[in-house]
């Protein structure tokens, strides 16, 4: 397997320190009609504000067909087509309606050694990202940027390196334009259970922030997380699949350094026949 996407740089160790923690009450729901098209309803309540979201998929051979509508009225449809000329080519197009700047056409290729991701705007004045990955699966480098074309800056420009092997991964990066260094760590104690690691430090304020956490596997269904950082807070978490990808997840999160506040419980449920 090739290096794969610049995105994918430091991803083990971020899944396992933030996905799936939240502090917000969410429900998803999953059906599929008679004709294969998926039908996704979803709402989340934050604070006192309450955020609806519908998502229909339809998949035709090598086209996928996405539409999102969400609360805002906003309507996000993006087409993808797979293996498009060559295989290793997906071709992403995407547009939000009623934003009429918000077209966008994105490439994305895979080799045995380089992972390529380019987007540009459908606008007079575009903004261009690019996006490269060479290396294999065990060493990869790679750089991000994006450049606006209507003031002539760059916008954006990081750059990652990761090493891989069969049970730790770690990264290196710099980011926000060379101001913040990051580095994370990943690593699978035991077929069970993982822990990872991840330091940014800031140039400009000189800042470091540090997040540990770790991963366990009480038996095939559930799982169990937990994280702190060194400004104090800590999150915990059970994910239970209580039937074929559906999921219940229970959240929490606890400021060490004041402890008389009240705890953030987040509670989410997926449902999918």
């Amino acid at each position: 397997m090739g290096p794969g996407l610049y995105s994918e740089i430091g991803k083990k160790a971020r899944d396992l320190l933030y996905k799936d923690y939240h502090t917000d009450q969410k429900f998803t729901i999953t059906t599929y009609t008679s004709t294969g098209v998926a039908i996704t309803a979803s709402g989340t309540k934050k604070n006192e504000l309450i955020f609806g979201e519908i998502h229909s998929q339809l998949k035709n051979k090598n086209v996928t067909v996405d539409v999102k509508a969400n609360s805002d009225s906003n309507l996000l449809t993006t087409v993808t087509i797979d293996e498009l000329a060559t295989p290793g080519l997906k071709t992403i197009f995407s547009f939000v309606v009623p934003d009429q700047r918000s077209g966008k056409v994105e490439l994305q290729y895979l080799h045995d050694y380089a992972g390529v991701n380019a987007s540009i705007g459908l606008t007079a004045n575009p903004v261009v990202n690019l996006a490269g990955v060479v290396g294999t699966k065990a060493l990869s480098v790679g750089a991000d940027v994006s450049f606006d074309t209507a003031t002539g800056n760059f916008t954006k420009y990081n750059a990652g390196l990761s090493v891989t092997n069969a049970d730790l991964v770690a990264a290196l990066t710099l980011n926000n334009k060379g101001d913040s260094l990051g580095a994370s760590y990943y690593h699978l104690v035991s077929p069970l259970s993982a822990v990872g690691a991840e330091l940014t430090h800031s140039f400009a304020s000189s800042e470091n922030t540090l997040t540990f956490g770790t991963q366990h596997q009480l038996d095939p269904l559930t799982t169990v997380k937990a994280r702190f950082n060194n400004y104090g807070k800590a999150s915990a978490l059970i994910q239970h699949e209580w039937r074929p990808k559906s999921f219940l997840t229970i959240s929490t999160e606890v400021d060490t350094k004041a402890i008389e506040k009240s705890s953030k419980v987040g509670l989410s449920l997926v449902l999918k026949p």
